[in-house]
């Protein structure tokens, strides 16, 4: 197999040579496993924290390594590369920013050393509603200032890990659509203490899925939260969580990477293995040209999503580069995915090669965290100045 990339000196081969390391002792046999459960990787999400990995972003002042987003890239990446699956853990990284960036003093110094510990997980990101659906701004779920508290009544659904998750990152309206300028106002963000407030306000509902992503529906229902969960400003929420929604494509695109690279090598090693008619299958140009032809694609979308991880550490606007990042990460992966299939033929369905697992989480990114759809509209309106369509 070739090198990952044709860019040398890479700054972060130390981490990745430690995760690689480290996702060795979760072998595809664990995977599977839990796949077949439905089960949460404890084990593995435990280690990963306890290496500092999920602490990454994470200032050296509050216990964390203090790097950036391109650090934290290499890290999903070489998980996803190893066969492993991130989504078990990845939204502690990019719910980090709206804490990090808008978060008092105070909040910071109670909450941030104890994630960088492991001691909090903050997994939960309570955005999406089932009626508002990619229209964030038409959320119903409310938060009311009460004296010293908020009271919280509505609904999230595709809430993951709110299961495993300790502390809760929520959008929610304090302010009716119909009373504000502009849509995007009157939201605001809360930081929840989902271990308080289950049983008294909060109830949670797995959701079963076609893939293991321990995803779930939160209901709310005169929930009352202490004031001093608002983080930032009431009514500026929306703006808070931009942030994090470009290091959230960003990342995800590197898990997609990372799978892409998985099925290459999936389907590079079978090409080369597998005899019929007395000749391996590889040396058919049937088989060939679409491994390569996937090798390309997923070689030109790991250099935009180098690109934009170098704008967002560097401080710089950077929403056309995470969004292209993820449109074309994503869409490398699934070509390598359906690829990898294909290759194999009947054994590709069998679970014992992983790649019918693999198949079905990877497929999960041409639709979340948000449609390729929704980017090329983004790409139309904010970059090529063409007419808004929605």
């Amino acid at each position: 197999m070739p090198a990952d990339s044709f860019i040398d000196d890479d700054p972060h081969a130390d981490i990745r040579d430690a995760v690689r390391a480290l996702c060795a002792q979760y072998p595809a046999e664990y995977w599977r496993d839990l796949d077949r459960a439905s089960a949460y990787p404890e084990a593995f999400v435990r280690e990963l924290t306890e290496s500092g990995f999920l602490s990454v972003l994470i200032p050296e002042e509050y216990g964390g390594a203090g790097l950036g987003v391109a650090a934290a890239t290499a890290i999903l990446e070489e998980i996803q590369k190893s066969g492993g699956n991130s989504s078990a853990c990845h939204a502690q990284m990019y719910i980090m920013g709206s804490l990090l960036r808008h978060g008092s003093e105070a909040q910071k110094q109670a909450y941030l050393p104890r994630i960088a510990s492991g001691e909090l997980r903050l997994q939960a990101f309570g955005v999406t509603e089932p009626t508002s659906g990619t229209d964030t701004t038409r959320i119903r779920t409310q938060a009311v200032r009460d004296g010293d508290a908020y009271v919280v009544n509505g609904q999230k659904v595709w809430t993951s890990r709110a299961e495993h998750s300790d502390l809760m990152l929520l959008l929610a309206r304090t302010t009716p659509r119909d009373k504000v300028e502009k849509r995007h106002q009157g939201l605001s963000v809360f930081l929840v203490d989902m271990r308080q407030a289950l049983g008294n306000g909060l109830t949670i509902r797995p959701i079963e899925a076609m893939i293991n992503h321990a995803t779930t529906e939160v209901f709310f229902d005169d929930l009352r939260i202490p004031a001093d969960s608002l983080i930032g400003e009431e009514g500026k929420g929306f703006r808070y969580i931009l942030d994090g929604m470009n290091a959230e494509r960003i990342l995800i695109a590197s898990e997609c990477i990372g799978d892409a690279r998985w099925f290459i090598k999936k389907a590079t090693d079978y090409a080369n293995e597998r005899q019929v008619f007395g000749r391996p299958i590889g040396q058919n140009q049937g088989i060939q040209f679409p491994i390569a032809k996937a090798y390309a694609a997923t070689e030109a979308a790991d250099l935009m999503v180098r690109q934009a991880a170098a704008l967002f550490d560097a401080g710089r606007p950077c929403g056309p580069q995470a969004n292209m990042a993820k449109m074309l990460a994503s869409e490398a992966s699934w070509q390598a995915a359906d690829v990898c299939l294909q290759t194999h033929g009947g054994f590709g369905f069998a679970t014992e090669y992983d790649v019918e697992r693999k198949f079905r989480e990877t497929r999960l990114y041409q639709v979340a965290p948000i449609s390729t759809n929704l980017i090329l509209s983004h790409i139309a309106e904010h970059v090529l100045g063409l007419p808004r369509s929605y």
